[in-house]
């Protein structure tokens, strides 16, 4: 379970560091743009959740610049950050935990890149945000899935075991695979009776590459995405087997290795065909 005020102070105390560190979901947001199939003359409401420093925002503002854009971040640091970078008007941001907000307002387009993984009810959100489209209208987001931090989870359980340490404190938040997150997807979209919907989904393994676990564990905390689990406890014997083990099994040519698992995942919605052929008879 994610504790959202860890979260939130994680994040806003990082918000200056993080365009500088977060080079993998920056190469996520540029993927997640492609996949989009959007009349660019449209002038396109858009939700952009957990926009961070705004990264995403500004390649939205530039693919369509006419577009009404909801930009908004759980961390009160991020969107001061970002609110310091926009001076459009056309872009408006909000500092709220989108799992607890009510959505008042339909969208053409709802996008969210690596953010999905700090969810607590990851169904329930994608149910809420699918609400919120528009007919024929867009929800894209990327997330990390399971073999994210793999090294590192493998170090871990190995050094658990040595130290014959029963309880389980992972370094990180547990991540969902791809067909795990379809399926709480299709779900919510069999729900809505009435609407269809095309889904499109892509995976990438992304790796980073360090002089030390160190250094790869304090760059994980310079962009505040580090350990936001209630459950979590640091053992100091723990944390250095586990990164003797890490350096042990994971590094070559004097460096380590970190794998990010991206998955994207694009979802129209449409009015069913039976749904269509009703309007077509009314009309």
């Amino acid at each position: 379970m994610i504790d959202k005020k860890i979260l939130q102070m994680h994040f806003s105390r990082n918000a200056k560091n993080y365009d500088s560190y977060a080079k993998v979901q920056k190469k996520m947001a540029d993927t997640l743009l492609c996949m989009l199939d959007l009349d660019s003359k449209s002038r396109l409401d858009i939700l952009d959740v957990g926009c961070g420093t705004g990264y995403l925002t500004k390649l939205l503002l530039d693919r369509w610049p006419n577009a009404r854009i909801t930009a908004v971040d759980i961390a009160p640091g991020m969107i001061e950050y970002a609110r310091d970078r926009f001076k459009e008007n056309n872009v408006e941001f909000a500092c709220l935990d989108i799992e607890e907000a009510e959505l008042n307002k339909k969208y053409d387009l709802v996008i969210s890149n690596a953010t999905f993984q700090w969810f607590n009810d990851l169904g329930g959100t994608v149910n809420k945000l699918v609400q919120s489209l528009k007919n024929d209208g867009v929800l894209a987001f990327s997330t990390f899935g399971h073999m994210t931090f793999n090294e590192l989870h493998f170090s871990y359980e190995t050094a658990r075991k040595k130290l014959k340490i029963g309880e389980e404190f992972p370094p990180s938040q547990k991540f969902c695979n791809a067909k795990e997150i379809l399926k709480i997807c299709s779900e919510t979209f069999e729900g809505l009776e009435s609407f269809e919907f095309d889904t499109v989904k892509k995976e990438s393994l992304e790796y980073e590459y360090f002089y030390t676990v160190r250094e790869f564990l304090d760059s994980v905390k310079k962009i505040g995405a580090n350990n936001s689990n209630k459950e979590r406890k640091v053992n100091t014997a723990l944390t250095k087997e586990m990164i003797r083990v890490y350096e042990e099994m994971f590094k070559a040519n004097g460096l380590v290795r970190a794998t990010y698992h991206c998955i994207f995942i694009t979802a129209r919605k449409k009015l069913a065909a039976n749904t269509r052929r009703l309007v077509n008879a009314v009309v």
